[in-house]
This record gives structure tokens, C-alpha cells and sequence, in this order.
């Protein structure tokens, strides 16, 4: 049960990181988005001017699409304005603001055929003349784009010249930084706190599960206790009649059903003490499936089986001997019982993981069976095969305390059991 409890946190966890990851991510991904948007529609603005922000320093002239396009300007910040959430209400705002106008820092520089340099308009205080015409230099070649993490830079082509306009967008930056931060920040602090508490509610959510199964395990406990003495004197009894009066149907009944009922308790008991905590050591499981099946191959030609297996060797796993070979039991017995014609085993290593497959053919229907692995669940082709329905909820057992999976399916008249651990 504290299994399944820490699966639980461990999963609410996992989705609580995933959507917060997703939803952080959309939003600084959108913000910085919009920040190189509003930077794309001054420097835009700035190359339909002739490189000036201010029309009354250079008049802006009539713009045509095809000026556009001929400048390098693939939009014309006339008719497309970025993105922006206000939907444009807010006019004292945003890129096309006056304040934002006059406050702007950049450069532009012009370049004529033989790569020499004038200076259009320089508005920045941050680097000297010479070293923004060294910097407008290194972006020729370019288009736009960011350079020195916070500034954004366009060249355009006007008439026989080359411009590389350099913009400050620092100021404009930082929130979107800010934002980035406590988004990491906050996240971090939000995580550790789900984590707390999805500890407390697993706890009070497993509570009355877990009272539940100390019940159900104590109940076990004492039923198998207050089985065994009657089942104990009931045996005596027939022993006295049969040596009184000798073997006959009834007693034979009494001693076969005694059995059943003496090993029925015995798996319930077995099953319900498995959990407890105890030392594993390093099994080969190779080996032990390799000898067990071998052992077993006279019992399946008594049956008129066919048995294969396909083993890798050297294959071992953290378990008990004991539980290693009564979960190889159980899957061999239940070849054993359920085949039709013929059952085979395949033993693999894929990547860290342990396979192994148990397949028989069957005669019932395609389908999902992991009902099988449920205490006392029993299938239509088992009407005439005695046992309890306890051997693969042992398995079940088995692997949920090796952290494995299992699965079992029956496609086109095969029934295939799939551990992996």
C-alpha cells in the first residue's frame, strides 16, 4: 500500500510539473515573442524613414508595398502592427508610443558599393561612433535579428545603399527577464509545495486503504489459524476410520477435499505475507527457468504438450530464490493446465529491462485478460481444472513489489502472459 501511495504522489507530481512547465513556457515564449515584434516594428518604421525614427529630421516618404519590399521590409508597419494583447485600445502604449519616440536608443549607418560608412543617425550613448560602425560592419550579410542579447538590429537596402539600423530594446527586456525569472522561481517554490502537499493528502486518501488491507491481511491471518485445527482433526478422523474400516469413497473425498482446503489456506496465507519486508539477493533466473522447465517437460509429454523456450543466459535479477522459483511455478503450471496443443517461454534483456513471455494456445477469444491476476478470478476454460485462482495473484504480488508490470492477452487462439521487470 505505500507503494501504491508513493506512485500516487509520484504521478500527481509529474502532471503538476508538466502543465506548470507548459503553461510558464507559453508565457515567456509569448512574452519575448512580442518584445522582438515591437523591436521588428521600429526598426521597420526606422528603414521606411531612411533610417531615422523622427519624420521631421528625414520626411517620410509615400510607401508602397513594392518599397517595401525593395528596402528588405517584408511588413508595412503602416498597415500591420505587432502583436499586441490590448488589441491596439491602449494608444498611449506599446512601440508606436511617442514617449517610446523620443526615449528610443539607436544607430543607423549607411554603406555605399565601396563599403564606406556615414553615419545616418546615432542616439546611443552605451558605445562611440567608432565602435557602432565596427558593430553596424558585423551585421552586414544579416536581416534582423537579435545581437548582444538585448539589441535588435535590421538591414535594408535603400537606392544603391546598404542601412543597419541598431536598436536598445535593454529597458524594453528587462520585465520580460523579470518574468523569466520568477517564472523559475515561483515554478521551483510552487513544485515543493505540491509535493508537500500531495504527501498529506496521499496520506489522508491511502488511510482507510491501508486499514483496510492491515484488516483484510489480519483476517487472512486469523482464517488461516482457525482453518487449520479442524482441517487437522477432520484428517486425524479419516486416518481412525480408514484404519478401522478400511479405504472406501467417502474417505477418499474427505482426504481429497481436506487437501484442497489445506492448500487453499496455505496460498492465502502465502499471499498475504508476501509483502513483508525481506533480504534479496542476485538470482540467475536463466538458470533456475532453464532447470525448472527441463524438470518439467516430462509432465507436459505426459499431457501430450509441446514446450519451447527461448532463454538468454546470464540474466539475473534482485529477488528471493524461493519467490523466484515460486513465480516461475506458478507461470509453468498455468502452461501446464491451460494449453490446448502446446506452450512456450521466452527469457529476455531489453535495454535495463527484464521480459518474460509465457504463451499457450487457448480457446478463448481475442481479448484483454489482466483479470486473471485478481485473487480467485477464474476463465471459462478452467470449469474442469481444479485450483483456487490464487497462483497468478501470487505473480501479481510478485511483481508489484519488484516495481514490474504484467499483462495478458489472447490474440488469434494464443493466450500470452507478459512479465516485465
Amino acid at each position: 500500500m505505500n507503494k501504491a501511495r508513493n506512485r500516487f504522489i509520484l504521478l500527481t507530481e509529474l502532471i503538476i510539473i508538466l502543465l506548470l512547465s507548459l503553461l510558464l513556457t507559453v508565457i515567456n515564449v509569448l512574452n519575448f515573442t512580442m518584445a522582438a515584434d515591437d523591436a521588428d516594428f521600429l526598426t521597420a518604421q526606422i528603414a521606411q524613414r531612411h533610417g531615422v525614427l523622427d519624420p521631421s529630421q528625414n520626411p517620410e516618404p509615400e510607401n508602397t508595398e513594392a518599397d517595401a519590399q525593395k528596402q528588405g521590409i517584408s511588413d508595412n508597419p503602416q498597415t500591420k502592427k505587432p502583436f499586441r494583447l490590448d488589441n491596439g485600445r491602449f494608444g498611449s502604449m506599446g512601440p508606436n508610443s511617442p514617449e517610446m519616440n523620443s526615449s528610443l536608443r539607436y544607430f543607423t549607418f549607411a554603406f555605399d558599393k565601396e563599403d564606406k560608412a556615414s553615419v545616418v543617425e546615432f542616439r546611443m550613448s552605451s558605445v562611440s561612433q567608432t565602435e557602432a560602425e565596427e558593430w553596424a560592419r558585423s551585421l552586414l550579410g544579416g536581416t534582423t535579428g537579435w545581437t548582444n542579447v538585448s539589441y535588435r538590429y535590421r538591414v535594408y537596402q535603400d537606392g544603391k545603399q546598404t542601412f543597419v539600423t541598431v536598436i536598445d530594446q535593454s529597458r524594453e527586456l528587462w520585465p520580460s527577464y523579470r518574468i523569466l525569472i520568477i517564472s523559475l522561481v515561483g515554478g521551483g517554490i510552487f513544485i515543493i509545495l505540491s509535493f508537500v502537499l500531495a504527501h498529506i493528502i496521499g496520506r489522508k486518501l491511502f488511510k482507510p486503504l491501508e486499514e483496510a488491507d492491515r484488516k483484510q491481511k489480519l483476517f487472512i491471518a486469523q482464517l488461516e489459524n482457525e482453518f487449520k485445527m479442524p482441517l487437522t482433526i477432520i484428517n486425524a478422523d479419516t486416518e481412525t476410520l480408514e484404519r478401522q474400516s478400511g479405504t472406501n469413497l467417502q474417505t477418499q473425498s474427505i482426504n481429497k477435499q481436506v487437501k484442497r482446503m489445506t492448500r487453499l489456506v496455505k496460498d492465502l496465507g502465502t499471499l498475504s505475507l508476501f509483502e513483508e519486508t525481506e533480504s534479496k539477493t542476485k538470482t540467475d533466473i536463466s538458470d533456475l527457468l532453464t532447470a525448472m522447465l527441463e524438470n518439467s517437460r516430462s509432465a507436459f509429454s505426459e499431457r501430450n504438450l509441446t514446450l519451447t523456450h527461448t532463454i538468454e543466459p546470464n540474466i539475473t535479477l534482485n529477488i528471493i530464490d524461493e519467490t523466484a522459483q515460486k513465480l516461475l511455478r506458478e507461470l509453468i503450471d498455468n502452461a501446464l493446465h491451460f494449453s490446448v496443443s502446446q506452450a512456450s517461454f521466452t527469457l529476455q534483456k531489453h535495454n535495463d529491462r527484464i521480459k518474460l513471455i509465457q504463451s499457450n494456445d487457448t480457446t478463448l477469444p481475442n481479448g484483454n485478460y489482466d483479470q486473471i491476476f485478481d485473487r480467485f478470478v477464474r476463465l471459462d476454460n478452467a470449469a474442469n481444472i481444479s485450483g483456487t485462482g490464487l497462483g497468478l495473484a501470487y505473480v501479481k504480488s510478485i511483481m508489484q513489489s519488484h516495481n514490474g508490470r504484467l499483462s495478458a492477452v489472447v490474440k488469434n487462439g494464443t493466450m500470452i502472459i507478459t512479465l516485465d521487470l
